[in-house]
């Protein structure tokens, strides 16, 4: 009886040495600046620590106190794709007219007031003025009530090319607040017929837009305009980006840029050469993920748009970012229609976009605390937000104070330094608890040849 009960905390304390964690362990790390009273502290992970992790899911991320110790922690990696309700709504079109494109001054066009809101309503068989260019359109979004990012358009041209406008929005048709610029193009490219119809739209709401043309351009027929959206937290968590990443041009006159690991990326923003005069520049852009095993699977498409960098109405107007879907990708490839300006022979930078992870963890044993990352064997340490901090209630959050990286990553070797004397302490208990398992293991050794000498 005595035998098995060393030989069982004998095990016990084996398995304990072997699963405690060990700060050398991960590479990277960084000292940690929080304000609030705590004892649970909330973190937005940067990009530069999601590009410097072994894992995409952020296995190998840990914190620990000025001893050594991990601490508690509840990891919640966004997933935009899967907690997102998607909106969509048809939105009325009514044509403007001349250079003021006023709705309250259009042929056609009925505006009535009241308590309950606007109202605008067509009137027939009413011709714009002999002359009169149409110069623009007025979108009526109804009782859509969802944040708009995007501006689907079914439109007529006569001939290829682009079509630039200016977009506002207003509730009342009085106040007109700027939504930035849209950019509409029909191409045929490399065999293929290129239709940009999509505009992104700011994320907030609005009763009406209105799309106007430069003066002295016609805008183009639109048949039809559907307005796009989501709610949910993940639509309101913001994208963190990375730092410019260098690329390289491939013989085949592609632009490539490689990740760490596969992202789930949702945006990609391309720095434009300043000193390009005129740029404009048709793109297409594919990605690809590793496959395992050294593998990689073929390219896929993620985006066509157009970038440019162009004088218009008296202001430079700039174009340098392309929307993703959010899969994961860790290579990028761009071409370029030769029909355009093109970016220039040496590469882009390339910054990426992605939503941004949330760290929590329960402040104990002594500053200062430090994020470590970087261990390619972690496995999960992340519990469940509820169990982190007891009743939590997403309605009625806990008082959670907030934390930020007090300096970027740096390697181990010099985190060591930060973490002081703390350390010694830790390497301390270790050397006690080791030589406690080796005294037990020479009791039982001694017990076993005992009783074998007895029998």
């Amino acid at each position: 009886m005595k035998l098995h009960t060393l030989v069982c905390f004998l095990g016990l304390a084996t398995g304990f040495a072997s699963a405690a964690e060990n700060p050398a362990d991960y590479p990277q790390q960084a000292p940690l600046t929080l304000q609030g009273e705590g004892p649970w502290y909330r973190l937005q992970v940067p990009m530069a620590v999601q590009l410097a992790a072994k894992h995409a899911d952020l296995r190998d991320l840990r914190v620990f106190d000025k001893e050594g110790e991990a601490l508690p922690y509840a990891l919640n990696v966004v997933s935009a794709q899967a907690s997102s309700t998607e909106h969509s709504a048809t939105a009325r079109l009514f044509p403007l007219y001349g250079a003021a494109a006023d709705p309250g001054q259009q042929p056609g066009l009925r505006i009535q007031r009241s308590t309950v809101g606007t109202v605008v309503e067509v009137l027939p068989d009413t011709p714009p003025a002999t002359g009169e260019r149409r110069s623009g359109w007025l979108l009526d979004a109804g009782d859509a009530d969802f944040p708009f990012e995007r501006l689907a358009l079914d439109w007529n041209s006569s001939a290829e090319g682009f079509q630039h406008f200016r977009i506002e929005a207003s509730d009342d048709l009085q106040h007109w607040r700027p939504w930035g610029d849209g950019q509409l193009a029909r191409l045929s490219f490399n065999g293929e017929r290129m239709d940009v119809s999509d505009i992104p739209l700011p994320g907030q709401k609005a009763r009406y837009l209105r799309l106007l043309w430069a003066s002295g351009q016609e805008a183009v027929e639109l048949k039809g305009a559907r307005l796009q959206g989501r709610t949910d937290m993940a639509a309101a968590t913001p994208l963190v980006w990375s730092e410019p990443l260098a690329g390289r041009r491939e013989s085949d006159g592609s632009f490539r840029w490689d990740l760490p690991l596969a992202l789930p990326l949702e945006r990609v923003r391309f720095s434009l050469d300043p000193a390009q005069q005129h740029l404009m520049a048709p793109v297409a852009l594919s990605g690809r993920a590793d496959k395992g095993q050294g593998e990689q699977e073929g390219w896929y498409p993620l985006a066509r748009g157009v970038l440019y960098d162009l004088p218009m109405e008296g202001r430079q107007v700039r174009q340098d970012e392309l929307t993703l879907a959010g899969s994961p990708v860790r290579q990028l490839r761009l071409v370029t229609d030769e029909r355009g300006t093109g970016l220039g022979s040496a590469a882009p930078s390339l910054s990426v976009a992605m939503r941004a992870s949330e760290l929590v963890f329960l402040a104990r044993g002594s500053a200062p605390y430090s994020l470590a990352l970087g261990k390619a064997d972690a496995h999960s340490a992340s519990l469940p937000l509820s169990v982190l901090i007891p009743g939590y209630d997403a309605q009625k959050p806990a008082p959670i104070g907030q934390a930020s990286l007090a300096s970027p990553l740096q390697g181990a070797s010099a985190a060591a330094q930060a973490v002081g004397e703390g350390n010694w302490k830790r390497i301390g208990l270790w050397a006690v608890l080791l030589a406690g398992v080796a005294l037990l293991g020479g009791m039982a050794y001694s017990l076993l040849r005992g009783g074998k000498t007895s029998a």
